[in-house]
Formats: C-alpha cells, sequence, structure tokens
C-alpha cells in the first residue's frame, strides 16, 4: 500500500528499509530537504568536518559491517570533495551509496551557483550514477543502487538529486526485489573449471594461494584458511588481503610485491601453480611475479574483467569467491607439500631491530612489534598511505584483528575518518588509525568529529618532519635532490589533541613505547600518540 510523500522523506524511508543506521555526510543548501526529513529518523548522522572524510568513514564503515554505507554532500563543492572518496572505494571495490543535492532542474547547465555536473565527473569511477529528474522513479533507483553497490564485485554507486525534485510528492512503495537485465553477476562457479583447478592443486610440487581484498568482500577469510591447511598450500596475501590469516600461522608467509617480505616474494618467484582469490594483481604485487614454463595460474574472481589483466591464467573461474570456495573445499584433496613449506618457512624473517632505549627517533618495526603484542584479538588497524603504511602493512602481527588501507588509489588523509566509520559499525573493536605527520594533517580536522560523536578512536602518528616516502623516491632517484619534502612547521600534534580536548603523549625512543601504548589501549575515550621516526628512515626496513 503506498501513501504520499515528499521525495526527501521517501530517501529516509529508503535508508531505513536498507537497514542503514549510520550515514556520515556534511549538509548544504541543495541537500537541506532532505536533513530535514532525516531529523525525523532514527538513522545516525555523524557530521563529519570535510565531506572527503565522509565518503573515507562511509568505506571504513562498509568494509567491517559488509554493507554498502551511506555518505552524502550537498551540490558543487561539497560533491567534488567527494569525489577522491567515491574514487578510493572504486579502486578498492567498497560498497558505498554516495548522495549529494543538486541545484533544481530547471537550473541545470546554467551554472548557476554551486553546480557542477558530477555524474559526468565521477563517470570513470562509480559502478553506476543516476542523475534523479523523476521523482517517481526514486524508490526505484534507491533499490537498484544499493544492490548494484553491494552486488557482484562491490563499488561506489552516486545518486545526485535536484533540489527540486526533492520537494515533491510521490506516491511511496518501496520494492521488495530489484532486477536489472543487464546486470547479472555470477555467484556460483563453473563446475568444470573448478574439477579443473583441484586437479591442478592436486599434481603441482609448488602451490601457492595469492590471497586479496576480495576475500573480505566475500566473508571467505575461513574458507581461504580451511583450504590452505587441507591441501598443506602456503599463503601470500596483497597489501588490501592483509589480516586476511593469523600472522603466527605457519602458513602463511606476509605480504607480496615492491614492499613485501622476502618470504612471500621468494614463494611466488619459486611456485609452479599460483592460486589467486579476490586480487586484481596490481602493478606493485605483480613485479614479483615472472612467467616461466613450469609455471600455470588459477584466477578466482567474481569480476571477469580481472581475470588475465595483469597476468596469463590457465584457469579462470569467475564466481562469489565464497561460494566457489566451499565448492572446490568439497573435491580438494588433501596434499603432500611438506618440503615446499618447509623451503617457504625458511625464507621468514622477522622484521624487528634491536634498540638503543635512550636513542632518539625509533624503529619503526620495533614499535610495531611492541603494539602487535598488545593488540586484542578483536581490533581494527587503519593505516594510511606512504612509509607509515608499508611500515603497518610489513610488521605489524594481527592474530583475529582486521587491517584496513587505502591500497588501489593511495590516498593520503583515508586512516582517519576510514577508523571512525569502522569504530562507528564495530563499536566493540579497538580501533587505532596509523599514519604519518604529512598524512594526518590532510585529517586532523575529524578529531573533532570524534569529540562531537562520541567515537572513541586511537590515533599514532608517526612523524619524522618530512613526506617520507616521496623523499625516499627523491633520495633514491634524483640523486638525493629533496624538494617540497620538509614539513617544517608542523604543529605539536599532543598539543593540537589537547585543543580538542583528546589526551596524549609522545613516545621519543623504544623505551617509552610500551607503557605509551598501553595508555592508548586502555584509554576508554580518544588518544593520540606523536611518535619520532628518524627524518631518513626507509620504507623497506
Amino acid at each position: 500500500m503506498s501513501h504520499r510523500i515528499t521525495v526527501a522523506e521517501a530517501l529516509v524511508k529508503c535508508l531505513e528499509a536498507e537497514g542503514i543506521s549510520t550515514i556520515f555526510g556534511y549538509p548544504g543548501a541543495a541537500i537541506c530537504p532532505f536533513y530535514d526529513k532525516l531529523a525525523d529518523s532514527k538513522i545516525k548522522h555523524i557530521l563529519v568536518r570535510h565531506e572527503a572524510n565522509a565518503g573515507h568513514a562511509a568505506s571504513g564503515f562498509a568494509r567491517l559491517s559488509g554493507k554498502p554505507a551511506v555518505c552524502v554532500a550537498t551540490s558543487g563543492p561539497g560533491a567534488t570533495n567527494l569525489i577522491t572518496a567515491i574514487a578510493t572505494a572504486y579502486m578498492d571495490s567498497i560498497p558505498i551509496v554516495a548522495i549529494t543535492g543538486q541545484v533544481s532542474t530547471e537550473q541545470i547547465g546554467r551554472d548557476v551557483f554551486q553546480e557542477a555536473d558530477i555524474t559526468g565527473a565521477t563517470e570513470p569511477f562509480v559502478k553506476h550514477s543516476y542523475l534523479i529528474k523523476n521523482a517517481e522513479l526514486v524508490p526505484e533507483i534507491v533499490k537498484k543502487a544499493f544492490y548494484i553497490a553491494g552486488s557482484g564485485r562491490p563499488g561506489p554507486v552516486l545518486l545526485d538529486i535536484p533540489y527540486d525534485i526533492q520537494q515533491q510528492f510521490i506516491d511511496f512503495k518501496y520494492p521488495e526485489n530489484v532486477e536489472i537485465n543487464s546486470y547479472r553477476p555470477t555467484y556460483e562457479g563453473n563446475k568444470l573449471q573448478i574439477k579443473r583447478a583441484a586437479e591442478a592443486i592436486k599434481t603441482a610440487k609448488k602451490p601457492l594461494i595469492c590471497a586479496g581484498g576480495g576475500l573480505f568482500t566475500a566473508n571467505a577469510r575461513d574458507l581461504v584458511q580451511s583450504i590452505a591447511e587441507k591441501a598443506n598450500i602456503p599463503v601470500i596475501c596483497t597489501m588490501m588481503g592483509v589480516s586476511l590469516m593469523p600472522s603466527d600461522h605457519p602458513l602463511f608467509l606476509g605480504m607480496v610485491g615492491m614492499h613485501g617480505c622476502s618470504a612471500a616474494n621468494c614463494a611466488i618467484s619459486e611456485c609452479d601453480l599460483l592460486i589467486l582469490l579476490g586480487a586484481r594483481v596490481g602493478d606493485r604485487a605483480v613485479t614479483a611475479i615472472k612467467e616461466r614454463d613450469d609455471f600455470k595460474v588459477i584466477h578466482i574472481d567474481i569480476d571477469p574483467a580481472e581475470i588475465g589483466k595483469n597476468l596469463p591464467v590457465n584457469i579462470p573461474v569467475v564466481g562469489d569467491l565464497k561460494a566457489v570456495l566451499a565448492q572446490l573445499s568439497e573435491i580438494i584433496e588433501k596434499c603432500d607439500n611438506t618440503e615446499w613449506v618447509k623451503k617457504c618457512r625458511s625464507e621468514r624473517i622477522c622484521l624487528t631491530a634491536t634498540e638503543n632505549e635512550n636513542k632518539i627517533g625509533l624503529n619503526p618495526a620495533a614499535f610495531l612489534e611492541k603494539l602487535s603484542n598488545l593488540l586484542p584479538e578483536k581490533c581494527v588497524v587503519s593505516a594510511d598511505v606512504g612509509q607509515n603504511q608499508i611500515w603497518t602493512a610489513s610488521c605489524l602481527k594481527l592474530n583475529g584483528g582486521r587491517f584496513i588501507t587505502s591500497g588501489g588509489m593511495g590516498t593520503m588523509g583515508y586512516s582517519v575518518p576510514a577508523a571512525i566509520g569502522a569504530k562507528s559499525a564495530a563499536p566493540d573493536a579497538e580501533v587505532i588509525a596509523i599514519c604519518g605527520d604529512g598524512s594526518f594533517q590532510m585529517q586532523f580536522m575529524e578529531l573533532a568529529t570524534m569529540i562531537q560523536h562520541g567515537i572513541n578512536v586511537k590515533v599514532i602518528v608517526m612523524a619524522n618532519n618530512r613526506l617520507g616516502m616521496v623523499r625516499e623516491v627523491q633520495a633514491n632517484n634524483y640523486e638525493n635532490k629533496l624538494v617540497a619534502v620538509f614539513l617544517d612547521g608542523s604543529p605539536d600534534f599532543v598539543k593540537l589533541a589537547d585543543a580538542y580536548g583528546i589526551k596524549g603523549e609522545y613516545v621519543n625512543n623504544i623505551s617509552e613505547a610500551e607503557t605509551a601504548l598501553k595508555n592508548l589501549i586502555n584509554s576508554d575515550k580518544p588518544y593520540i600518540l606523536q611518535v619520532k621516526v628518524d627524518e631518513n628512515e626507509k620504507s623497506i626496513l
């Protein structure tokens, strides 16, 4: 049964019907009709301090909840500020629905105040977008948006809604189901291809599993571990797959790629069968792979466009990872790869360092080892981009927790808002954002968001007064000619946090690390550590 309400109210009811409990946004005039009706809803709105951070927070929420999350902005600059977050979600296959206000329909194309063609601007990096000009279609379009965002290979969907459309009245009825003839993702894998994969695993002498972020999307972590254990296959991961298995698991070798560990890179260079699971084989990982005559590849992915795009594949399997791996686990046989596993494990190197306790500036690996020892099993670590990301992905040991970061786009300023979103989705988890002093200054305004909404996120700032990764590139490739990488003028981050009412402390050497980390983890409120790192520290430790 339908009844007449405004489109703005219908939008709210659509979100409620989709089970949305929290949204992240920043209002403006063009989206005010929606906000007016949102005030009457039980949906929690978290006001960020920059629109891009609404998108990053939605990304963090989606990654922990496993469902599409929502961000909202107004027209013009509000919408364009969302672009980086939308592109970031697209590259990492994160399901978000971005709602933007737009100028009234009769003003579109006239360059009026705060008009921007946001559907055109985001076209290269959305799964789909809608500029809604027919009010009656809003419930159907919203249903389609959530279906597209969360199904198949997940990704962002944009809803651009003109101001006048939000105010129109419609007969509201939210569809129970949705079908799009031109969009039908494949979920079950081809049985013949899965049988071929099982045979290849059985006959391989040096099989290797390489898992990416798709494992989290498909909620297939346990299946991967089960298959690895049953067939005695070593496992490596891409950066997006970090934390898919416990770091101390005897079959887990670590992260592969240009910033990866020696065990993973040696394994991928010597294996005779590579089993790619939910990984797009990006340029930072594929550098470790060299084609050989005895080298075969099984690639399982829900997106057929990714299979064979960056690496020739012998046995492609299109389908949802959870469904395909469940099919595979039924027919896979136990294998004796003892010598191969032993050889792979012999390459494992402990990325820690003996530290002079009084040395000013600490070794990141030693610091992260202490953090690893203190983290509870139920934790989320959100890393930013730069040296801090490489250190964290390589050195942090998670045994049951979750690692999140911006992998494909490499977006600085991601960690804190993503941590806010993750904490909102998993309030019982310990959530820590790790960033550099460069990236922190792109996002520290979100400290206010934590305080306003009582979101208990902890922040670790690895401070070396440099744009560390760029400095390293310039040192290695440009004869150490350093340009625009010095962060002189940066604030004291502990004092800055104090201005927001957040406690914190300095860690200048390794002797101070354990006590400071305990204070951070034991705090029931946001907390910040400013960690001194040598300005010449390298990303590969």
